[in-house]
């Protein structure tokens, strides 16, 4: 990285049914939270990037950058809302990353924010539909719960990966959320709850799924010399990837393999020298169960196919070698899409401060894993403790 750049203030809504809040003032929220514990003054940010995906299809609002910005007080910087479908914030991170290594600027609000439960069901399914690819899969019927049905089905059939080790992710995962109060759901659930519960696309069913979700994130950019001046705790960011892969099933070389995970990933590694053995913590972008275990194989924290036994057997939990998703991920969380990216940095810089409410022991190196799309693009950024 040519200049280095690191985390200097965070903020999360709680995530879930936000009724009578409307977008702008979600994504307001967070932004406010993030610069006052980065102790931040407006005037000195210099560029704004806002992740969000669906917001003129479910709440009629373009513009939201600018009508943000505005309203933070932000005068005339240059401010840009960044569309990657669920890995929107992702890039919009990346991109503030980006400004301050090149020296354009030297701190950048970076921010995510969607907003979902006040439209129908139908309507929320048609818009997260078109992150898929519509003329030649998704206007013939093939929705995300099927696409990943799909995943699940040959990664039994290539694997032998069995229906309760895919289970297990949200067990697990909906274990952590219980401690988390901005999450979604905070409550436990046990295997024969998940594999009893309502079928949504054979062989998902409900638990495996994430709910439709309300929420926005931030975070303070800037250049990594300066950071002391502004805070005791930075964390610095010293990896970033960003690659894009296949949009539809049938042009995936392997359907258990997302190549924009793996290529984003092979990018982070190789920009902060380390290796998958290197990370402490991961957040990992579970928008179904069966991605949590595809996700733990692209990034290569195991070999391809055992991303179920690992689940199963302890690797990925809270006290286990590897922790995956400690915040409850977006299974226990909820997945408003945009915002999405911007939640798992928020989770992987409170474990690096050693202040995350399941605070993973002597955490140094945190992972953050965002998709968008069929795998059509992803993000993976690698932050570590000063």
């Amino acid at each position: 990285m040519m200049r280095g750049v690191s985390v200097i203030g965070i903020g999360c809504t709680p995530f879930g049914k936000q009724n009578g809040v409307g977008i702008t003032d979600l994504a307001l929220q967070a932004c406010r939270e993030a610069l006052r514990d980065a102790q931040v003054p407006t005037s000195l940010v210099q560029a704004f990037y806002l992740g969000n995906f669906v917001s003129e299809a479910l709440v009629h609002q373009g513009s939201l950058a600018p009508i943000v910005a505005h309203r933070l007080g932000f005068g005339s910087i240059p401010c840009t809302k960044v569309e990657g479908a669920c890995a929107s914030s992702g890039i919009a991170f990346r991109h503030g990353v980006l400004l301050i290594a090149s020296g354009l600027c030297d701190i950048v609000l970076a921010a995510g924010v969607e907003k979902m439960t006040s439209a129908e069901t139908g309507a929320v399914t048609e818009a997260l539909a078109s992150a898929g690819d519509t003329e030649s899969e998704m206007r013939l019927g093939l929705t995300f719960p099927g696409t990943f049905g799909i995943i699940m089905r040959r990664h039994m059939h290539q694997y032998g990966t069995t229906r309760e080790q895919v289970a297990m992710v949200s067990i697990k995962n909906r274990s952590n959320g219980s401690a988390n109060p901005k999450a979604h759901f905070q409550k436990p659930v046990a295997l024969e709850e998940i594999l009893e519960s309502r079928l949504i696309c054979d062989p998902l069913r409900l638990y495996d799924c994430t709910p439709i979700s309300d929420g926005a994130a931030a975070a303070v950019l800037c250049a990594a010399d300066l950071a002391a001046e502004f805070t005791d705790r930075p964390v610095d960011v010293i990896g970033s990837g960003h690659a894009m892969g296949p949009a539809t099933l049938f042009e995936m070389a392997d359907l258990t393999t997302f190549e924009a995970s793996v290529s984003a990933a092979q990018q982070a590694y190789r920009e902060a020298g380390l290796a998958p053995s290197d990370i402490d913590v991961a957040e990992v972008h579970d928008c179904f169960t069966i991605a949590e275990i595809t996700a733990i194989e692209d990034l290569g924290f195991v070999k391809k196919g055992q991303g179920g036994p690992a689940v199963a057997d302890g690797l990925t939990a809270r006290d286990g070698k590897l922790p995956i998703n400690p915040s409850g991920g977006l299974l226990s969380k909820g997945h408003p899409v945009g915002a999405t990216g911007l939640a798992q940095i928020y989770e992987i810089v409170g474990q690096l401060r050693g202040e995350a409410i399941n605070q993973v022991k002597d955490a140094q190196i945190g992972l953050a894993h965002n998709l968008g799309g069929t795998g059509a693009v992803s993000t993976v950024h690698i932050l570590k403790r000063r």
